[in-house]
């Protein structure tokens, strides 16, 4: 899969941070332990995964945030999806485009929620 590896300048310091080439509101890439790991494109409803991060997040009406934080306390791991400035300072310093091998969320962190929805 195409992405992309942008470099940015905060005032905290430099971040790399890798993001989808066409940023929709739909897709992330979601970091475990602060490294890319998982992608998620919640239209992209061929994937259980997705399927049920659709539910999760677009029918229930939370933030991706807010369905991370909840997979993270049940499962007892560190998915997140990366801010670039907590002030909003920011200035793009470098990109390139990169090739990563992403799988979506394991469906055995999300099986929980299947069953409450």
């Amino acid at each position: 899969m195409k992405l992309k590896k942008n470099t940015y300048r905060t005032l905290s310091g430099t971040k790399e941070i890798v993001e989808t080439i066409k940023k929709k509101s739909s897709q992330w890439v979601i970091y475990e332990n602060n490294k890319p790991a998982f992608y998620v494109d919640f239209y992209d409803l061929k994937t259980e995964s997705n399927l049920i991060m659709n539910n999760l997040v677009l029918c229930s009406e939370k933030s991706i945030h807010e369905v991370l934080e909840l997979i993270n306390k049940r499962n007892n791991i560190n998915l997140s999806v990366p801010k670039i400035s907590r002030l909003g300072f920011k200035k793009q310093i470098k990109s390139e485009e990169i090739e990563l091998s992403l799988e979506p969320i394991p469906e055995k962190w999300l099986s929980y929620y299947i069953e409450t929805i």
